[in-house]
């Protein structure tokens, strides 16, 4: 559910008129944030804490508090001496100890630098005052200048709650912790790079006063979870998902190895590469995992015999088009179109897609949904439009906020990954994923949500190994099984 800023601030009225407390709220988010911080920062390090008076500095310093029994050392900068701090923040201010502003010779910190945006919540809108104006441009020069990340508390600084717009001065933040709900510009297209990556602490206490558009989700643990499949004591190879992988082609091998590698370890029971180009056989025999099987075809259309899923596009080129379309058109199974497969769609002018005898997931990146559809500006509206249009199917529109819906579903926007996954073939194992769960019963909307955020916390679990930048598909697929334990268990944001 998404809330504007009012619907927030009527919910914590309601919420406190019936009884709840404050004190109690502003607890459970502070510590939900502490847990956010040291997911994405597991060794302590340095906080900066950047707070305004109001009570999202109260949020931060809370979070402070557990970081600082965490190990982490903390600073502060103010807006206003301490003794203009709202009640809530005073009292936690004091039970710091008050907390010196950090160092004029700059930082040598030992782990990482971390500023905690406390500046400003719901209440604030338009262009930054000189004060928060000149604490926003610190934390921003320290991210650019020091190597810092930033870490928002409810909004960052500057951005608009309701239009997702940024003021001249806004905050940039690597992390935004939204409390409670998800406030609708948080969402916008126009807000991408100034929330990063997006997590959302519930606070059960105000969950029955929110009022806000159920027709939008942020995909969450605890939505995603009950959808993982299960299996039985009993389940064999043949019960856990035949997929089918029509890929690769002279050239583009790696993309039909890495579809593979995807639906292997989302559990696939039997994963077979299709090759059509007689050329690559004997290439893609020697690179592929053991586990992978083989079959040369003669006709690219009949391909969905004998599998329960199919993916399709990766690498593959476009000399046996004809036959590609012809297979979309016909197989009666879920198939994931992509890459090379999205391109031939749009060559038909999407005709395939109105009379496929079976369901559709279609994974296009920006580019690639430009050819289907023609120019487009905000993507949630894009996306929803081609859902309404294609009804039977279901559409992942990739990107640093990638959205997923099909008619009669919520839109959904994942929130895992990072600017590392800017790398050619992480579409090639996200399709994997999608075809995986797919031939294991998962319906496709389903599927698809799943996919992309266990794609997208796999290749952060695969950053703290190194840097975002460093991060490969093939780290990717070797931390999908963290990432979907994470899932399982729910220890992550």
């Amino acid at each position: 559910m998404f809330v504007t800023c009012r619907q927030m601030q009527e919910a914590e009225a309601r919420a406190f008129a019936s009884g709840v407390s404050a004190a109690e709220l502003m607890e459970v988010a502070g510590l939900g944030i502490a847990r956010v911080i040291r997911q994405f920062f597991p060794v302590p390090g340095t906080a900066v804490l950047f707070l305004g008076t109001g009570n999202n500095a109260g949020d931060a310093l809370v979070a402070g508090r557990v970081l600082r029994a965490a190990g982490w050392r903390l600073f502060a900068r103010c807006t206003r001496e301490p003794a203009a701090f709202k009640p809530l923040p005073a009292g936690h201010w004091e039970q710091l100890g008050g907390l010196e502003p950090p160092p004029s010779d700059g930082f040598s910190p030992e782990g990482p630098l971390i500023c905690l945006d406390g500046l400003l919540g719901l209440g604030a809108s338009g262009p930054l005052r000189a004060e928060f104006a000149a604490l926003g441009a610190a934390m921003n020069h320290l991210r650019v200048q020091h190597g810092a990340s930033t870490v928002a508390m409810d909004l960052p600084s500057g951005l608009d709650g309701d239009t997702g717009l940024p003021s001249a001065d806004a905050v940039i933040a690597d992390v935004t912790v939204t409390v409670g709900a998800v406030k609708r510009g948080l969402l916008a297209d126009a807000a991408v790079n100034h929330v990063g990556r997006l997590a959302l602490v519930a606070l059960p206490e105000l969950q029955p006063f929110v009022q806000g558009d159920a027709t939008a989700e942020l995909l969450t643990p605890d939505l995603l979870r009950p959808w993982l499949p299960r299996r039985d004591h009993e389940c064999h190879k043949g019960r856990a998902g035949r997929v089918g992988v029509l890929a690769g082609s002279p050239g583009f091998y790696g993309a039909a190895e890495l579809a593979c590698l995807g639906a292997l370890r989302a559990g696939a029971g039997l994963v077979t590469l299709l090759v059509r180009n007689l050329e690559a056989l004997d290439v893609l025999e020697v690179r592929l995992p053991p586990e992978v099987m083989v079959r040369s075809i003669t006709d690219a259309s009949s391909a969905s015999e004998g599998f329960d899923a199919l993916v399709v596009g990766p690498g593959l080129g476009f000399g046996h088009a004809d036959e590609v379309a012809e297979l979309l058109r016909r197989a009666p199974v879920p198939v994931v179109v992509d890459a090379d497969a999205l391109t031939v769609l749009a060559r038909c002018g999407l005709e395939p897609l109105r009379v496929a005898a079976g369901p559709r997931l279609l994974t296009p990146h920006p580019g690639e949904m430009q050819r289907l559809v023609g120019s487009f500006g905000d993507r949630a509206t894009t996306a929803q439009a081609f859902a309404a249009a294609h009804p039977s199917h279901t559409l992942l529109l990739k990107g640093a906020r990638t959205i997923i819906t099909c008619a009669g579903d919520p839109l959904r926007f994942n929130s895992t990954g990072h600017p590392g996954m800017a790398t050619g073939g992480m579409g090639d194992c996200l399709g994997g994923v999608a075809a995986a769960l797919l031939g294991q019963g998962v319906k496709p909307p389903r599927a698809a949500s799943l996919a992309a955020w266990l794609c997208g916390r796999a290749a952060e679990l695969a950053a703290l190994e190194g840097s975002p930048e460093s991060v490969l598909p093939s780290d990717l697929t070797r931390c999908l099984g963290r990432a979907w334990q994470e899932l399982r268990e729910g220890r992550c944001a």
